[in-house]
């Protein structure tokens, strides 16, 4: 009975809708090229000729079915992508030019045309449910893998269906339209194939034998589908639409199963004894499928056929259980009506074909993007971005929550010095450090050897600039007591005045400096107790441990202590978490590519906004559940402290903590004051160093400059004491006076001019010493010219003049033979010692001394350095 059944079950397919050849090629493109430009129309040409190939493939309808429904989708997929590019519409403006012609599937004679790309889409869509029943019914229900792939053509149908129903029915219908394309139609349609579908399931069970209780179920099931769609049949506008044999066809299959219900119900309440439901149970199939019956006029043959041999069955059956039951049972028979409904079990649903008419992965017309889905997406980006930017500021603010909290209850630090691990505040920790690499309180003495060494060294410069000078006043003494009134030469104390005054203001300086050092030795000194702390590694061994009790009453001293770092193991796992999910959702959102869905979306984005925006709810939840989470073990944690504080005595701890730091402070404040000292102590030597090495040379120069005079006065004087003389009728040096206001005031009435290669006044001064090239003196057999005194401004401050006592009235002749030694040697004098080699080059013009004399103020004096800071 079983195979009989499966074998005579007769069910539908739909016809595909029909059209007229198009050209989609030329339309499209003039609207490319005028709307978006004529290089991105010759770039997508090869996409035109696809769609338009498509299009005339879709009108043959000469392939196979599976062939055909690959076609179908990708042809959908296309007219979604067209649709945000190329509007189609009556208007100028739009692809004016494209009209979509389809005949009614049920009704051959009725067509509609339209300029709208929907009128296309859902024919598209009717006839993939159509080929999908198609390919459902040629299937070969008698084998498993036949009658599995007809039930999953049958809700591929019912799905292709729903989805004309809910997304493009109702714009297709907004001009004129086929009925078949319809929501009534479309809804109708899917309950007819989701019942095949089901019918197909109602097989299986039979041929593998499952109990009759649920085939029962099934068969119901499959009834109310059926009884569904007659339902849609008998209502406008379909009533008047579809054949009669239609309606009498899904009329006469919902009876069927209403009575295969009750029949293999009946069956299971036989083996059950309850004889009088399963009575009633045949009989109300028995009703139903008369019923049926009358109105079957044009139904397949096989199909009446399976009803008639189901009806047998039942008769025979309900013979059989109202004998037993006037026999045996005696049992009173229910009405009808009074029975509960039959149970049901659905086992099929309608496929989703989102994922098959997806257009957002399509390649085609991918570069075309149109002003109004470029807004959209800045739309949404705005809309992610505002998301993300309040659960990271939710994420930020917890974890700062947690930071302020933790420290208010001095935490990890407390356990860590329980553990003898005791921490310092950062920037503490760092300025330890900073002390420890530069050699810590024990590097003090080597610096203050350093400035020991430069204080000795500066002292031998002062003693060995002072011995020359003190040689060159011996010297000249020495000469001046030899040669009485003769030795005209001004005293070396005159001329070292300055110099003198110098070196006693650099020893002065000098005495002070190391009052100075001698001040930071006994700071070191007194202070090395206390900058000691400062030598510990690591520094925290010097801070104080927080201690257990000494006496404990119950002993819970580890519980307290395990369940406070327990729950701060878990503090710390949440704020791992939050981490995760802030780079969860920066990770989501650089993904988040929309735009081939947005372009391939028509009408409103809102719906698809609000389908994207829904991805980040899961990651929006467990901010929340984070978030909720902390604040829990916040309070958890808050109520262990304080226990753990009340059992080791935290506040007294603290205390000592406290004390410890600013100890370390202060010994870190105090060795950076003795460091600072010890480098403006170093600073002032080397600077007065450079200033004592600068006078030593001055000296030198003198000494040497004065020895040179010497020995020149001292040939003379021999000169004419041997009554010899060079004069040669020329005039003689003329050494002014060693008086600077007299030189100026007489400076005016010389009667000698500046030779021309004379040094005019803030002219380079000659210079001290020869070169190589001028390394000895030239001594000729003629009398050495006389040279007129030139004056020279800048000179040392060492350097004074007197009035001279032989400066000549106008009009008077000029001594012939004396020469006048009242002139200083130095720094200005030139002598025959330096008479210029011929052929030799004078000094180039601005060229300065070998030495330069800068100003008392360059030196560093006790009162101008920080070094002498008490």
């Amino acid at each position: 009975m079983a195979a009989a059944t499966v074998t005579v079950n007769v069910m539908l397919a739909i016809h595909e809708k029909k059209t007229v050849a198009m050209e989609l090629y030329r339309p499209l493109r003039q609207y490319m090229a005028i709307h978006y430009s004529e290089r991105e129309a010759h770039n997508m040409e090869e996409d035109l000729e696809t769609v338009n190939s498509m299009r005339n493939e879709v009108e043959k309808a000469s392939d196979t079915l599976e062939v055909r429904r690959d076609l179908l989708q990708s042809y959908y997929r296309a007219l979604c992508v067209m649709e945000s590019r190329f509007p189609i519409s009556t208007e100028k403006e739009h692809v004016h030019t494209i009209s979509f012609t389809w005949y009614d599937a049920f009704k051959q004679n009725k067509k509609a045309s339209q300029h709208n790309i929907h009128f296309e889409k859902a024919a598209v869509l009717f006839n993939l449910a159509a080929i999908h029943s198609q390919i459902a019914l040629a299937a070969d229900r008698t084998s498993a893998n036949g009658l599995k792939q007809a039930c999953n053509s049958f809700q591929a149908a019912a799905g292709a269906f729903a989805f004309l129903r809910d997304n493009i029915s109702m714009k297709a219908s907004l001009g004129q339209s086929t009925l078949d394309v319809s929501v009534e139609c479309a809804g109708m349609l899917e309950r007819l194939m989701l019942a095949q579908a089901q019918e197909c399931f109602f097989e299986k069970v039979i041929s593998d034998g499952k109990p009759h209780a649920l085939c029962s179920k099934v068969a119901r099931q499959v009834s109310l589908y059926y009884e569904e769609a007659h339902a849609a049949l008998n209502l406008p506008p379909l009533n008047q639409h579809f054949d009669r044999t239609w309606i009498a066809h899904v009329q006469l299959k919902a009876a069927q199963f209403y009575a295969e219900a009750c029949y293999r119900l009946s069956l299971d309440l036989h083996e059950k004894e309850e004889i009088a439901e399963e009575i009633a149970r045949l009989k109300a199939g028995i009703s139903m499928l008369s019923d049926a019956k009358k109105s079957a006029k044009g139904v397949a043959g096989p199909l009446l056929d399976g009803v008639i041999k189901l009806e047998s069955n039942i008769n025979r059956n309900l013979e059989r259980a109202t004998k037993e039951n006037d026999r045996v049972y005696l049992m009173r028979v229910p009405a009808i009506n009074s029975l509960p409904p039959l149970p049901t079990a659905s086992l099929v649903k309608s496929t989703p074909m989102h994922e098959c008419l997806d257009a957002s992965k399509e390649k085609m017309f991918a570069q075309l993007v149109p002003d109004s889905s470029a807004k959209a997406l800045s739309r949404y980006t705005e809309m992610v971005d505002e998301t993300i930017r309040a659960q990271a500021e939710k994420l930020q603010q917890e974890s700062e929550i947690t930071r302020v909290k933790l420290r208010e209850m001095d935490l990890p630090d407390s356990l860590l010095a329980l553990e003898g691990n005791a921490t310092l505040p950062d920037q503490l920790k760092e300025d330890v450090e900073a002390v420890q690499v530069g050699g810590g309180p024990a590097g003090l003495e080597a610096e203050m050897q350093q400035l020991r060494d430069l204080r000795r060294v500066n002292q031998e410069l002062l003693v060995q600039t002072e011995e020359l000078l003190q040689k060159e006043a011996r010297e000249d003494a020495q000469f001046r007591t030899q040669f009485g009134t003769r030795w005209t030469r001004p005293q070396s104390s005159t001329l070292t005045k300055n110099l003198q005054d110098r070196l006693n203001r650099f020893a002065s300086n000098l005495k002070q400096a190391t009052e100075s050092d001698g001040r930071i030795e006994r700071a070191i000194r007194d202070n090395y107790p206390l900058m000691g702390i400062l030598d510990c590694k690591p520094i925290e061994s010097a801070l104080p441990s927080l201690a257990r009790p000494i006496m404990s009453l119950d002993g819970n001293e580890d519980a307290i202590v395990g369940a406070l770092k327990q729950s701060l193991r878990q503090l710390e796992m949440l704020g791992s978490q939050r981490a995760g999910l802030e780079d969860m959702l920066k990770e989501m959102k650089r993904k988040d590519d929309i735009l081939p869905k947005l372009m391939a979306t028509s009408g409103s984005y809102e719906d698809l906004f609000k389908k994207e925006l829904g991805k980040y709810d899961p990651v929006c939840q467990e901010v929340a559940r984070n978030v909720e989470a902390q604040e829990q073990l916040l309070h958890q944690i808050q109520a262990q402290n304080d226990s753990f504080a009340a059992v080791f005595n935290l506040e007294d701890y603290k205390a000592a903590r406290e004390k410890g730091y600013k100890q370390i402070n202060t010994a870190v404040a105090k060795y950076r004051e003795i460091r600072d000292n010890i480098n403006e102590g170093l600073k002032f030597y080397v600077t007065l160093q450079d200033a004592i090495t600068n006078l030593k040379q001055q000296c030198s120069d003198f000494s040497m400059t004065r020895n040179i005079q010497c020995r020149e006065m001292m040939e003379d004087l021999q000169r004419q004491m041997a009554g010899l003389n060079f004069n040669d009728g020329k005039p003689a040096y003329n050494y002014p006076s060693v008086n600077p206001a007299a030189q100026r005031s007489n400076a005016g009435v010389s009667s000698h001019p500046d030779p021309p290669n004379s040094h005019m006044s803030g002219g380079p001064r000659p210079p001290y010493y020869r070169t190589a090239e001028q390394s000895g003196p030239t001594y000729s057999s003629s009398p050495a010219p006389s040279r007129p005194h030139n004056v020279y401004p800048g000179q040392p401050p060492y350097y004074s003049q007197a009035p001279s006592p032989y400066h000549p009235s106008p009009g008077m002749p000029q001594p012939s033979v004396t020469h006048d030694y009242s002139q200083p040697a130095y720094p200005g004098w030139r002598g025959p010692y330096y008479n210029s080699i011929p052929g030799s080059h004078p000094p180039p013009a601005g060229s300065q001394p070998p030495y330069h004399v800068p100003p008392s103020s360059e030196y560093y004096s006790p009162q101008q350095s920080g070094y002498y800071k008490h």
